[in-house]
């Protein structure tokens, strides 16, 4: 996973992305107009920043890849497990903004997909040979939930991928080191899923360390996407402040990058 500029915005690119014709990646902070403490590149309307920002942000970073408003698919997140399929052609897709879920997945070229974070983590899936794309957005809830597993149901269900196939990018999030829950979270991935025992560390009596990433790693594992197929960063957005918004780090002022993933048929 490389940091890459383009024109004015950076983006983390996922390497399995830089060959051929698809676009996969997570943008930074960046190269946007919002004024602090949205600076700069803020691509939510879920804020406190103008929507004319906003705008101006989504208009800056779809330019970067030659993609028209109304190709750019966003949900309305709601941590969880809802996925939505897309499988016919849309002239525009804006009224999906209203639908509630936390994954995408679709079939359509030239349609840019994506989920918005800040600490939680932008999971992003392709199957190179049926073209089926996925944006998965998870935070502890979609975690304990099984939302990775849904969207790769979905995948294998509604468009015949081949589990084999399909390569994954994981996007940076917050670290173990800076995200500490409480009793209710540990319940939650008792009763569901997740990985619980593997993925946290108990600091006092009631407060653990979680680990979202390595419960992430750990579901696809369990899917069946392993070894190469898998592609995760090393970067923690609550660390990095100069690049990533955190929602903790900034007690919810705070903005949010975009994982994203288009493919592209210019036949």
């Amino acid at each position: 996973m490389d940091l890459i500029k383009s024109g004015k915005i950076t983006c983390l690119q996922a390497g399995w992305s830089q060959e051929g014709s698809v676009v996969a990646g997570v943008t930074t902070r960046n190269g946007g107009l919002s004024r602090p403490p949205y600076n700069s590149l803020n691509l939510s309307t879920n804020t406190d920043d103008p929507d004319y920002n906003v705008e101006g942000n989504r208009s800056i970073f779809l330019n970067e890849f030659s993609v028209p408003m109304h190709h750019f698919l966003l949900v309305k997140q709601v941590h969880g497990t809802d996925v939505l399929v897309v499988d016919s052609k849309n002239h525009d897709v804006s009224h999906f903004q209203d639908v509630a879920a936390d994954a995408i997945v679709t079939n359509q070229p030239n349609l840019m997909i994506g989920v918005l974070v800040a600490d939680c983590f932008p999971v992003i899936l392709f199957d190179p040979i049926k073209k089926v794309s996925a944006a998965i957005h998870v935070g502890w809830r979609g975690a304990a939930l099984g939302i990775i597993g849904k969207a790769i149901e979905a995948m294998t269900a509604e468009f015949g991928c081949d589990i084999k196939e399909i390569k994954a990018m994981v996007g940076p999030g917050i670290s173990a080191d800076h995200y500490q829950v409480g009793k209710d979270v540990r319940d939650a991935f008792r009763t569901g899923q997740g990985n619980w025992k593997d993925i946290a560390e108990e600091v006092e009596l009631g407060l653990w360390k979680l680990d979202i990433q390595r419960s992430i790693d750990l579901q696809l594992a369990a899917a069946g996407i392993v070894g190469r197929q898998r592609e995760m960063s090393d970067l923690c957005t609550w660390k990095n402040r100069e690049l990533f918004f955190s929602y903790r780090r900034d007690e919810g002022q705070a903005g949010r990058q975009l994982g994203f993933i288009m493919f592209q048929d210019n036949a």
